[in-house]
């Protein structure tokens, strides 16, 4: 276990506020572009006195993972959101560019700022960056405190009978649904109270979030960030999506799930926003015992269990963003197929729902979750490349890009972290189209070269008869390509290398 030491957050270790102060508070938003239910703004509006609220663009502080394209280009679109809203209550965004805590400095000295609030990050190199800006505000006399807006239940709170983390799902939720309920949701402030002096800023363009030559025009048919569309997101869920959600989270072909990843990741909704909203759903037509079972089984809420305990993982096992839990996995015999990798990331595999998944994720950002399953399953076990290759290209394409969640996914698919699936369980790429895409619907809106085949080999044209190919308008190899692996192959040859691993 990697033991990670006292974190300078802690409740114990604030200094007291001073009331009523007339200077100015510094608000650095990260990923929390909302002004609802944030606590560090809170903070700022109990403390009395102007509010600053600044975004600092330093990539480069995110170590080995800096936002990928997909994650810049919603960025670029939820800081304008945050911009708007902060206009509407008589405030507006400071945005600099460069290293955090060299700008909050400057950022100081120019509003004449005695405070500075942040809402807190959990990945190792931002808490690692966080607690040195900390240390060196206070010792400078600046009022510095952080403050838990992304998680249900921060990763130090939670620990097993032993006193240690979790590192299976089952138990670890278990333990939080037995918690005090997460406090309810903050309102957004009417108004915010300017400095006298506002500090020099740079334009959001001069980020430079959006690609050139622009690709994402799928993106914008798609997203709407920020936070109107987060809200518009979970009233169409749970108008339309709660109550089906156990068969429905799993149909890439119908649409069953909530969509809200993003605008959880940059903060634009909370998830004690989600968990109040489901509670109230939950509560219409039960008796208050029925209230709790049904909110007890409910697998949409699991999910948010799911997303807590990514962080968990993460916080308690910081090296997880880049090597396995499990250590005897280090020595996997990995290959090295450049060739294979390309064809897993343009979606030509000649596996039509490995391909159909590869293409919605490079058309809109997202990928269903089902699918996500499936796809990793045959990057690192049919094909044997490493997990780490899909955590990267995952990383640079979702708009829900995720460090600890990202971490954990792929490391589950691999079968060497936290609760992961036995690597011997190899999904069956055709048999997964069959069974969640029985009518080849969510094939044929990505793979339209295939949408003329009838269901019955939507799934595994390679093994349709030609008169049929011929019908429908596919050559393999041509218009689609043929499997670039034998599958039944493959995963003998999966199940040897780990029986080698094993020994």
């Amino acid at each position: 276990m990697h033991k990670t030491r006292p974190v300078a957050h802690r409740s114990a270790e604030r200094p007291a506020r001073t009331p009523g102060s007339s200077t100015p508070a510094i608000v650095w938003f990260r990923q929390d572009l909302r002004l609802e239910d944030n606590p560090a703004l809170a903070a700022a509006l109990d403390r009395g006195g102007p509010v600053v609220p600044l975004f600092i663009w330093a990539p480069e502080e995110e170590g080995a993972w800096p936002p990928g394209a997909a994650s810049r280009w919603w960025l670029h679109h939820s800081l304008a959101a945050l911009q708007q809203h902060l206009e509407q209550v008589g405030s507006r965004l400071v945005i600099r560019i460069g290293p955090s805590l060299d700008t909050l400095r400057h950022v100081l000295a120019e509003s004449g700022g005695g405070a500075v609030y942040w809402n807190r990050r959990y990945e190792p190199v931002a808490r690692e960056r966080d607690a040195q800006i900390k240390q060196s505000l206070r010792e400078a006399g600046i009022e510095a405190e952080s403050f838990n807006a992304a998680l249900l239940y921060e990763p130090w709170t939670v620990q097993n009978k032993s006193g240690r983390p979790f590192q299976v799902f089952t138990p670890f939720w278990r333990h939080c649904l037995n918690l005090p309920a997460p406090p309810v949701p903050l309102p957004a402030p009417e108004r915010l109270t300017a400095p006298v002096r506002w500090p020099a800023s740079a334009s959001l363009e001069q980020l430079r979030l959006l690609p050139h030559p622009d690709w994402a025009g799928g993106l914008r048919q798609t997203w709407q960030p920020g936070p109107a569309g987060a809200r518009t997101r979970l009233e169409r869920f749970l108008k339309e999506g709660f109550a089906g959600y156990a068969d429905g989270r799993n149909r890439p072909d119908l649409p069953g799930t909530s969509r809200l990843s993003p605008h959880l990741h940059f903060g634009e909704i909370s998830p004690r926003q989600i968990w109040h909203a489901l509670r109230k759903k939950a509560e219409q037509g039960r008796t208050a015992a029925g209230v709790w079972a049904a909110w007890r089984n409910s697998q949409f809420v699991a999910e948010l269990g799911w997303r807590e305990f990514s962080h968990h993982l993460i916080y308690h096992f910081p090296h997880t963003d880049r090597e396995p839990l499990r250590p005897e996995f280090s020595r996997f015999p990995w290959r090295n197929n450049p060739e294979g990798l390309r064809a897993w990331q343009r979606g030509q595999t000649g596996y039509p729902i490995v391909d159909a998944g590869m293409r919605e994720l490079w058309t809109t950002g997202w990928m269903h979750n089902r699918v996500r399953m499936v796809v990793a399953s045959f990057l690192v076990k049919d094909l044997l490349l490493p997990w780490q290759e899909g955590a990267r290209w995952f990383w640079d394409t979702l708009v829900d890009a995720d460090l600890a969640q990202n971490s954990l996914g792929w490391q589950w698919t691999a079968g060497c972290g936290a609760d992961a699936a036995p690597f011997f369980r190899i999904f069956n790429p055709t048999a997964q189209g069959e069974k969640f895409d029985p009518q080849g619907m969510y094939v044929r809106r990505w793979v339209p070269e295939l949408a003329a085949l009838p269901d019955r080999w939507i799934h595994q044209p390679h093994a349709a008869p030609k008169e049929i190919l011929d019908r429908a308008g596919v050559r393999p190899g041509a218009s689609y390509p043929k499997p670039i692996v034998s599958h039944a192959i493959a995963r003998e040859i999966a199940l040897e290398a780990f029986a080698r691993l094993k020994s």
